[in-house]
């Protein structure tokens, strides 16, 4: 039976390694977090004990491995319309800004979709109750570290348990077909949907230019300097006029100064410094 117990030396070699690779601070005393996260690994590959593992897997000519645990250390579950409050904004805040017009949103840190497709679904039932004032296309675009998570996404198949998580009965029916307890998001709320791999850490501007980013629940993870950076970052990517959706304990005071603050009944959303005005839509 594997070793389960982490040096010291070990577990402070494996902090360095997680945020250098995945942007990712990890506090003191997190063992038994490694330990849950990793153990299945250390089983599969062979290894004689976390120790080994954590060490093998700094050195050179183990990108597999590496992949592997940083997807695992990565993986966080998440539900349908999470928080609910994000896409009452987007309901009723921030898409009838863009009646009529193209509509660009990057779901950050998408998990295994349910982010990207949830928001796509509070697009759909807009445009039913406003016809006239819907965005005239719509391009998401969902990225994540995880190769296994932006697979699963991009399959668009969730078993029994995680389609039970935030979604109606009314909902299930109009957005999924389901085959042998298998619901799969139809294809016409897949098409808007492109999912790509990306690390936070490094440059967004082969994404283009956003009208919406969703970052929600991923910067408590990492280290003030790289929020400073990722939010900044973020702005630039930002339209003029754009909106910034973070989590609900989340926000841009203090880590970065290219954003004003917008609070609605709906909660609080985060938009570049300086007034957009209707020329900056054109074209889009």
């Amino acid at each position: 039976m594997a070793n389960t117990a982490i040096s010291s030396e070990a577990y402070s070699q494996f902090q360095h390694f997680l945020e250098q690779a995945a942007g990712i601070v990890l506090g003191g005393n997190k063992q038994y977090l490694v330990d849950s996260r990793l153990s299945n690994i250390v089983a599969e590959e062979g290894i004689s004990g976390l120790d080994e593992l954590l060490f093998k897997v700094q050195g050179t000519g183990a990108s597999r491995l590496r992949e592997r645990v940083i997807d695992a250390m990565t993986t966080n579950e998440t539900l349908w319309f999470r928080d609910s409050k994000p896409y009452q904004l987007l309901e009723r805040v921030i898409l009838p800004e863009f009646s009529r017009r193209p509509l660009r949103i990057w779901s950050a840190a998408c998990s295994s979709g349910q982010e990207p497709y949830s928001i796509n679904f509070t697009i759909d039932e807009f445009r039913q109750k406003n016809p006239a004032a819907a965005p005239a296309q719509i391009e998401i675009v969902a990225t994540d570290l995880s190769p296994s998570m932006l697979e699963s996404a991009k399959a668009g198949e969730y078993d029994a348990m995680s389609i039970a998580r935030g979604l109606t009965e009314p909902h299930k029916q109009k957005f999924f077909t389901c085959k042998d307890q298998r619901w799969t998001v139809k294809p016409e709320y897949r098409r808007p949907v492109s999912f790509r791999k990306l690390n936070l850490q490094d440059s967004y501007s082969a994404l283009g230019k956003f009208d919406i980013i969703f970052c929600r629940n991923v910067l408590i993870y990492f280290s003030t300097e790289l929020k400073r950076d990722i939010l900044d970052r973020m702005a630039d990517a930002l339209r003029p006029g754009g909106y910034l959706v973070l989590g609900s304990s989340e926000s841009v005071n203090g880590y970065s100064e290219k954003y004003r603050t917008e609070r609605h009944p709906q909660g609080v959303v985060f938009r570049p410094q300086g007034e957009a005005d209707e020329s900056s839509f054109q074209g889009r």
